[in-house]
């Protein structure tokens, strides 16, 4: 059940005076939660004499990508046997540290019990965690409420780990999730200052066995003057009232031969109007345009690709193009609303994949394997301009995270700085 609150945390919340900035990274995705951001000074090239301004070791792995408000970077990660939050400034320096109930380990060796990533909307850090822990805290690190979903509202079914990520709308911090039955799949949207449901939907679709489950975030947009959430998983793409969780519309084509496994991990991305949506384990990617109402599968789809897609890694798009990259390192741009190829080049054959996400910042694409290897692709050269290498030992399936001239990789183990003033560091 909910934690009570009291007016001495509601009247610390109004009073905080930290707002997001255009130079913040406030979710997983980025400020504009598409994975681009404005082209800037940002290193193309690496290692440890130079453009490596610090690295800092981590209690535990985890997946999760950090976000930064301000002059404060913040990440999860086990601390002992809870769920961890912890704070460090643009130098490295550990600011503080909190915990939020017991973890429960991840089952997967590429995840953790922290696998969601955090976001914030400058006053508050929201963080959820595989247990079901979900809290917000201030910039100081106080909580300022916590609950549990699972306790709410249902045990975790998921065959592997809890990977969904809480976003923002104007009023609200909003959780998906799609599991197997007999617990509930649902859309839920809280209050940001209390915790308390503001409302909550059913997200059932009758998708069979672990099809039914899902590890994508939602994404939040404007469309046509209101504020709406797109949901990827269990074989439909959903749109919702931001509102009051209304479904709006939906589209159901992503498993038509209703195959078993078709889980989903990456998120969809939206560009123009039109939600672009990787499914089927990396087989499919389906352009659907919004708007309508109901089930607009016959009207509303542009074009799917078969072949051309990802499974973990979320796409990013901006002027008209989708960029995406393959788990297995094939890197390509397509037209958004034709879904013609406009490139593509690929990346050195290696045994590890690609789980995190690409970034873009103007014309540089960033893709960061799991060994911690980053290629920097040069979208108008159609490219790869530069390969990076972090240490022999580190693993990584997080999202790089580009702002303010900085770039910010956190591996298992560690979090490393690139930009600003070079100095020595030794590489793992």
């Amino acid at each position: 059940m909910f934690r009570a609150f009291t007016l001495s945390t509601l009247v610390c919340l109004f009073t905080l005076s930290n707002a997001v900035q255009a130079e913040d990274w406030t979710s997983w995705r980025g400020p504009a939660g598409d994975g681009t951001v404005e082209k800037g000074d940002y290193a193309v090239e690496w290692s440890a004499d130079k453009n490596l301004s610090w690295s800092i070791d981590l209690p535990s792995r985890a997946g999760s990508t950090p976000v930064v408000v301000g002059n404060k970077i913040v990440l999860t990660a086990t601390i002992d046997t809870q769920n961890g939050i912890l704070c460090y400034d643009q130098a490295g320096k550990e600011l503080w540290r909190q915990t939020i109930g017991n973890v429960k380990a991840g089952k997967h060796k590429k995840a953790s019990g922290s696998n969601p990533s955090p976001v914030t909307d400058g006053k508050h850090v929201f963080v959820y965690y595989k247990s079901g822990d979900f809290a917000a805290l201030d910039l100081s690190g106080d909580i300022v409420w916590q609950n549990n979903l699972q306790q709410a509202y249902g045990e975790d079914t998921l065959w592997w780990d809890l990977g969904t990520s809480p976003v923002l709308t104007k009023e609200h911090v909003v959780v998906a999730c799609m599991q197997s039955l007999p617990s509930p799949s649902y859309l839920a949207a809280f209050n940001k200052m209390t915790g308390e449901e503001v409302w909550r939907v059913e997200r059932e679709t009758g998708a069979p066995e672990e099809a039914a489950q899902s590890y994508s975030t939602p994404v939040v947009t404007e469309f046509e003057g209101e504020e709406q959430i797109v949901v990827l998983g269990a074989d439909f793409v959903t749109c919702h009232s931001a509102k009051d969780g209304k479904e709006l519309w939906k589209v159901g084509t992503l498993n038509p031969d209703q195959e078993r496994y078709f889980r989903s991990i990456a998120s969809p991305v939206i560009i123009d109007g039109i939600v672009i949506a990787p499914y089927a384990r990396g087989n499919t990617l389906t352009a659907i345009k919004m708007g309508g109402k109901g089930d607009v599968t016959k009207s509303h789809v542009l074009w799917t690709k078969t072949g051309l897609s990802s499974d973990v890694p979320t796409p990013t798009a901006q002027d008209e193009k989708v960029y995406l990259c393959t788990d297995k390192g094939t890197v390509a741009c397509l037209e958004a609303k034709t879904g013609n190829e406009v490139w593509q080049t690929e990346t050195p054959k290696h045994r590890l994949k690609f789980s995190a996400s690409p970034v873009l910042a103007g014309d540089l694409l960033y893709l960061l394997r799991e060994d911690a290897t980053c290629f920097v692709v040069n979208t108008k050269e159609q490219k790869i301009v530069a390969t990076n290498k972090l240490g022999d030992d580190e693993f990584v399936v997080s999202t790089p995270v580009l702002t303010n001239g900085q770039i910010l990789v956190r591996t298992f183990e560690h979090l490393y700085n690139i930009g600003g003033k070079s100095s020595k560091v030794s590489l793992r």
